[in-house]
């Protein structure tokens, strides 16, 4: 694929992904857990969703790569797949790695995970940031529910350059991919229709002055 996988553009690319453009690779990268879920012959749980598997052609769609620990998934009245526990810490759904329980869901919890790094532009595991900050999950977690505080997962290399409302919605929908109850995770079909809104949003928060107000606040503090 021409621009190589997603972690190289979060994570190792000295200009920081557009925000239009990670809404865009977040769409794509959710219609793909979607078709494997619900639109294959056979339910497929892809077990190692992350973003070094997400790679991206020159228009910026993304597409799954790296099938090796697929795993059908569970059928007639079977509510998940037992299995040894592989795919890569800091991703792995909590009851999946407690149990060996696979579901659709443990892919579901993975994407939130996902969805995380690219809000934030952080890696899901990090032993550089400050203690308290290793796990993006439980850093970002009580942030994920209060309107006055989720700017602060925001990646601060967009300066601004994103829009409030989607902001918003997305970190709502990682909160919810994240549900540490898997039954009250959404399908990847209700991801697909929650991120379609998100691409064409226009209320940068650059513009803001909730935005301004907080960057000063941050400036204060530095």
């Amino acid at each position: 694929m021409p621009r190589g996988s997603l972690d190289n553009h979060l994570f190792r690319r000295s200009l920081p992904l557009p925000w239009s453009i990670r809404m865009k690779v977040a769409l794509g990268a959710a219609q793909g857990l979607s078709f494997l879920h619900e639109e294959a012959e056979r339910p497929v749980i892809y077990r190692d969703f992350k973003t070094s598997n997400i790679l991206l052609d020159s228009e910026y769609n993304a597409k799954l790569s790296d099938f090796g620990l697929a795993k059908d998934g569970p059928v007639g009245d079977k509510t998940h797949v037992s299995t040894r526990v592989m795919g890569t810490y800091g991703y792995a759904a909590p009851e999946y790695v407690m149990t060996g329980h696979l579901t659709s869901k443990s892919d579901v919890y993975s994407f939130g995970v996902v969805l995380l790094e690219m809000m934030s532009g952080r890696r899901s595991m990090d032993k550089n940031r400050p203690n308290g900050e290793h796990n993006l999950v439980e850093w970002a977690r009580p942030l994920l529910g209060e309107r006055q505080r989720f700017y602060k997962l925001v990646d601060p290399r967009l300066e601004g350059n994103f829009s409030v409302k989607g902001a918003q919605k997305a970190a709502q929908l990682a909160r919810a991919c994240l549900s540490r109850d898997p039954k009250a995770r959404p399908l990847m079909s209700q991801v697909v229709e929650a991120l379609k809104p998100l691409l064409n949003l226009k209320d940068m928060a650059s513009s803001s002055y909730f935005y301004q107000t907080m960057q000063a606040e941050r400036m204060a503090h530095s």
